[in-house]
């Protein structure tokens, strides 16, 4: 809605003149707006001196364009926002670059298919091309090569990643990934669950790269928790797919936490966004995946909206009640995630020779070694290792 997009606005530091909800008998190919409504913005543009107009739908080149031709400044679509939203807040390498693909890719459509009526020529630049070639032509070509560019680079970063993650998942300890609706408090419950500090602030998308923190459960087992980017309604695929490395850790959680503003009037609505970009992910949250709904902000609430904590409606899901900016819940959240994990980890004693290599790092590779004694002959290992991989374990290594 139209608050929303304010708060969008105001998360990458906009001042707000003016905001409408404007409604259309049709829309125009050519402006969107028919010409009642683009000269009346007009006067308002003209009046407050504004730099930049935000229209809150999906624009198409040629109306872009006409529209900043009407209004002389700057406008972008939801698409070009949420682009300046990534922008302000991508922070690793990899963010960035995905944020210059999307970006580059986006601008490209526009190139294309927004000027190729103008006939701008001049001489080559020799990089550029050959003289007579369009301004549009060149333009269009230097960002082939910027996209060809990022691509290779974010192949080897996604490459470098990857091996990461599978170190990880060799250790191996549970994932369990917090996601939800932007802006509905999952920074904060990290930051309350790990005792992190992580970039919080009442915005929307304050997290663009995954954050991971080891965390010690009450039963002694350890679990890495996974800070995600925040959904948003109506986010277009390509963007998405840009932005799936940050997604990939949800994909490979073993536990999902779908943090809910749960004092949010629309939270129904957000969820049923979220659960579609998870089905979308591939994620089947009936199946496999365990899945968790962590009610936040109760803070917020008045006993009288108690029934609010119980919607459960749609596809049943354990739930809790918390409020990560104080703490209420968080603990009974952090046992409720040790009772889904899987229960049949055992902690072992083993005696390993100290010249078997191949089987130390075995058990390195498949459990997670608590402790390690140097002996005269021996190495003396505690590991926190599954059935099954402790039965592989004494039949791959123990058979005479």
């Amino acid at each position: 809605g139209l608050a929303e997009t304010i708060s969008l606005a105001r998360s990458i530091g906009l001042a707000i003149v003016r905001a409408e909800i404007v409604k259309l008998k049709k829309r125009h190919p050519a402006t969107l707006f028919g010409k009642g409504s683009i000269g009346r913005f007009s006067e308002a543009i003209s009046a407050n001196s504004v730099m930049l107009v935000i229209v809150d739908t999906f624009l198409t080149p040629i109306q872009q364009r006409s529209l900043e031709t009407s209004w002389l400044c700057k406008v972008i679509d939801r698409t070009g926002l949420i682009l300046e939203i990534f922008g302000k807040r991508a922070s690793t390498h990899e963010g960035r670059l995905q944020v210059e693909l999307a970006a580059l890719t986006y601008q490209r459509s526009r190139l294309v298919r927004a000027w190729t009526h103008l006939e701008r020529q001049r001489g080559g630049f020799g990089f550029l091309g050959g003289p007579g070639e369009s301004q549009i032509e060149a333009d269009r070509r230097q960002i082939d090569r910027r996209v060809g560019q990022i691509r290779k680079r974010l192949a080897r970063v996604a490459k470098t990643r990857g091996l990461q993650r599978d170190a990880r998942l060799r250790v191996p300890f549970p994932i369990v990934a917090l996601i939800g609706y932007t802006n509905a408090g999952k920074s904060t419950l990290f930051n309350k669950l790990t005792n992190a500090e992580v970039y919080v602030k009442d915005q929307l998308f304050a997290t663009l790269d995954p954050t991971m923190r080891k965390v010690i459960l009450p039963s002694g087992r350890s679990i890495i928790l996974s800070d995600t980017v925040g959904f948003i309604a109506d986010i277009p695929t390509e963007l998405i797919a840009a932005f799936r490395a940050t997604l990939e850790e949800v994909v490979a959680a073993d536990i999902i936490i779908h943090v809910r503003d749960i004092s949010h009037p629309e939270n129904s609505t957000q969820n049923r966004d979220v659960r579609a970009v998870l089905a979308g992910l591939g994620i089947d949250i009936q199946g496999t995946t365990r899945f968790v709904e962590a009610l936040n902000k109760i803070d917020q609430l008045g006993p009288e909206l108690a029934n609010r904590l119980s919607p459960r409606g749609l596809h049943s899901a354990p739930q809790i009640a918390i409020s990560a900016i104080n703490g209420t819940g968080c603990h009974d959240l952090i046992n409720m995630i040790d009772h889904c994990l899987p229960d049949d980890r055992e902690i072992v004693e083993l005696s390993v020779p100290a010249g078997d290599g191949r089987a130390v790092a075995w058990l390195y590779r498949h459990g997670e070694v608590l402790a390690r004694r140097e002996e005269d002959e021996n190495i003396r290992l505690r590991v926190n290792l599954s059935a099954s991989k402790a039965a592989r374990f004494e039949q791959q290594f123990r058979a005479d």
